[in-house]
């Protein structure tokens, strides 16, 4: 059984997710010494810009403005220069891929380029994984491809994770790569289209199991769409605790 949802913004997206991951996930275990849910997942947000679009719940970065500090991290790079301390980020791996021999790769302006050349496209692609060390590392990257295509003047992305954390991580991924599907479709002067999140392994761990079902309830009955904020609310609840 999979994770299969479509929905029309990011925490309709997000929590439908989850919902479905408890009710079809399996107990596997982990390289980590401990269990998780675990499912593959394909969720399809129609308009990721479509607000509210920011869940405060999925945010889990240690502070309310780290969903916009890990947007840049992803999308300008403002952490690479810690790829020798935490052996990637997806910003270096997909605006700069560095080959054995020291060659330097930006895919995203080769993805760029070639939908400016060919909108329908089946070739704008970039990737992270790197096969000559990745496998040995301790923490691989879970991000693996993106893709692009224009489609009715839109540009439209498809994201495949090899691991994701459903319930720690995802939302801020979808929320950050979302950012990216942006800049992209700014450089080609077109609208965003549709999103799609692709995980091989879409999982919940089982120290998290607790409040992940807590949460489960939490959406079934409603309760958590006082979570959900525009994207201005947001900022206004950043800018007060900022000026704190």
């Amino acid at each position: 059984m999979i994770v299969h949802v479509i929905a029309e913004n990011l925490p309709e997206a997000w929590e439908l997710s989850l919902v479905r991951l408890a009710e079809v996930g399996r107990v596997i275990d982990t390289e980590y010494g401990e269990k998780s849910i675990d499912a593959p997942a394909v969720i399809v947000v129609k308009d990721p810009f479509a607000e509210p679009r920011v869940h405060l719940r999925g945010i889990v970065a240690g502070s309310i403005k780290g969903l916009l500090e890990y947007v840049d991290e992803v999308v300008k790079g403002i952490h690479d220069h810690l790829v020798e301390k935490f052996e990637y980020t997806y910003h270096e791996r997909l605006f700069s891929y560095k080959l054995p021999n020291n060659t330097v790769i930006n895919q995203i302006e080769k993805a760029i380029e070639k939908l400016r050349k060919a909108p329908y496209s089946r070739r704008a692609q970039a990737i992270t994984w790197q096969p000559w060390k990745d496998p040995e590392l301790d923490h691989p990257p879970c991000l693996q491809r993106v893709w692009f295509r224009v489609v009715d003047g839109r540009l439209v992305m498809h994201v495949h994770m090899r691991s994701n954390d459903a319930f720690k991580a995802a939302y801020m991924n979808m929320y950050a790569f979302t950012e990216l599907q942006k800049y992209v479709a700014q450089q080609l002067g077109v609208e965003v289209g549709y999103y799609m999140h692709i995980a091989d392994s879409y999982h919940v761990y089982e120290r998290d199991w607790k409040w992940f079902y807590t949460f489960v309830e939490q959406i079934k009955s409603g309760e958590s769409k006082k979570r959900w904020k525009t994207t201005q609310e947001y900022l206004d609840m950043v800018s007060k605790f900022s000026n704190r």
